[in-house]
């Protein structure tokens, strides 16, 4: 073959893979570093990772128990409205059963034969009370 002995020509040709051998090591040694290297970013970012979800299941317990004591001071606030809407009923309803007595009584304190020129005080102010609760009561 072009005047060199078959020796020399196989030697040549096994330095060329040798140093294409040596060449494509060089290059796995460096890409193997960087996943050495990226696999140690990727554990701190799984170490990370996990103590942000550790973080949110600790703030969602937090919202869970602040929202059942927000629950059960609200039902104690609403329970303590109805009873003093209850209360408030009975005071309306015994006001009403005082007015009615006193109306009564100024009817019968009048003699059927008195005759009053000007309209009554009292009685105007007992008609505009006995009205006022069902004002209320229709706007509500």
């Amino acid at each position: 073959m072009f005047g060199m002995p078959l020796g020399f020509v196989v030697e040549f040709l096994v330095a060329i893979l040798l140093a294409t051998t040596i060449g494509y090591s060089v290059v796995l040694n460096r890409r193997l570093k960087r996943l050495h290297a990226d696999r140690g970013e990727l554990r701190q970012m799984v170490a990370d990772l996990v103590a942000a979800t550790n973080l949110a299941n600790a703030a969602i317990c937090e919202l869970k128990t602040s929202a059942q004591e927000a629950e059960s001071g609200l039902e104690a606030k609403l329970d303590e409205a109805e009873r003093f809407g209850v209360e408030l009923a009975n005071h309306v309803s015994a006001g009403r059963q005082v007015m009615d007595r006193i109306a009564r009584i100024t009817t019968a304190a009048r003699q059927p034969g008195d005759r009053v020129e000007e309209p009554n005080r009292v009685q105007t102010a007992l008609q505009q009370l006995s009205m006022r609760p069902r004002i209320r009561g229709d706007a509500a």
